[in-house]
């Protein structure tokens, strides 16, 4: 099988507008606990984009 090359390069990202970003993900026991995790980064990173996902 022959690789091919995307046809996106790091310039057409950069044109675009793609930024990186960096992130922590924080696996919880449950609900009650991801809410609490939630609220505690939240209160301490007040700065920061905190955002909260399920899977």
């Amino acid at each position: 099988m022959e690789k091919t090359k995307s046809p996106v390069t790091a310039a057409d990202l950069a044109q675009n507008g793609y930024k990186e970003q960096y992130g922590v993900i924080v696996i919880c026991d449950s609900e009650q606990d991801q809410t609490a995790v939630f609220n505690r980064l939240k209160k301490q990173y007040q700065n920061k984009k905190i955002k909260v996902v399920t899977t």
